[in-house]
């Protein structure tokens, strides 16, 4: 993992960078976010942000990895990635990176609602030689009732097309059909079939650096295998509705993320917790 690590910002905790900062959005880009529920948008982060915060994010990535085994005895999913959840808890480093503004007005603009919070961030790197991210809907692990849910997708250096780039079904989020089946196999096959079958466009292209994506909770995609020499680095903040409800459970995996990203919140409430913090709202 180490030859592709973000380029290191010597002496970081003396550099001032502005999370801050807007990033306006036109119209336009919100109606085909709207449309296809997914967007690319270009120099969101410089290269002096992303090396800033990339050598500290991967950095716990490595510590706090826990994943030992060769890449040919993992299952499908443990060959996607390496996946390090609630770095914020671990690091005021990290924790301004994820608690920045700039991603959350973005989030609440594209969801059309009046602030957002957080539900958890998590880094998702892709080993050289790993496999495919087969066909989701990230929804599924969520106990919340409504589909103001969105993720932040920042790769933490340019992404071409051999590394594995996220790849979206573009109008797919209305879809729900696969909604039930978790990352497996089986989903990769079955929703990749069905949305082949609907004839839904798939956009699966390079990112260039300080390009993110934001996706809804409900829109599928995937992503490649990695086939290049250097690990696929990103970081990844979900954004919820800041008035969103928990939800009863509809599966394990549901549970477990009640239990974990949203301890103390209780069925039929606003998922107000110290883990869900609002992190923008409009001010009146």
């Amino acid at each position: 993992m180490e030859a592709g690590k973000p380029p290191v910002c010597a002496d970081w905790q003396h550099v001032t960078i502005d999370l801050d900062r807007p990033y306006p959005l036109t119209s336009q880009q919100i109606d085909a976010f709207r449309r296809d529920g997914f967007i690319r948008l270009k120099d969101v982060f410089n290269a002096a942000e992303l090396a800033h915060y990339g050598a500290e994010i991967t950095r716990l990535t490595i510590a706090l990895n826990t994943q030992t085994l060769p890449l040919e005895q993992r299952s499908t999913y443990d060959r996607a990635f390496l996946q390090i959840m609630n770095l914020w808890e671990n690091s005021e480093h990290v924790r301004q990176f994820v608690f920045g503004r700039r991603l959350a007005a973005l989030a609440a603009a594209l969801l059309q609602v009046d602030g957002v919070r957080l539900y958890h961030d998590q880094s998702l790197y892709k080993e050289p030689g790993g496999g495919i991210t087969p066909a989701h809907a990230d929804q599924y692990y969520w106990p919340v009732d409504s589909d103001r849910t969105v993720t932040a997708w920042v790769p933490l250096q340019a992404v071409p097309a051999d590394m594995g780039p996220l790849a979206f079904f573009a109008g797919s989020q209305h879809v729900e059909f696969g909604r039930e089946l978790e990352i497996s196999d089986e989903s990769e096959r079955e929703i990749t079939a069905n949305m082949e079958r609907h004839g839904f466009r798939i956009v699966d292209e390079p990112f260039a650096l300080g390009e993110v994506s934001f996706h809804l909770g409900w829109t599928f995609h995937r992503a490649g295998a990695n086939r290049s020499t250097a690990p696929r680095s990103v970081m990844t903040v979900i954004y919820m509705d800041r008035d969103m409800v928990l939800k009863e459970p509809v599966n394990a995996m549901q549970r477990s993320d009640w239990e974990r990203w949203c301890p103390g919140a209780a069925v039929g409430a606003i998922i107000d917790t110290p883990m869900n913090p609002v992190l923008f709202e409009h001010v009146p």
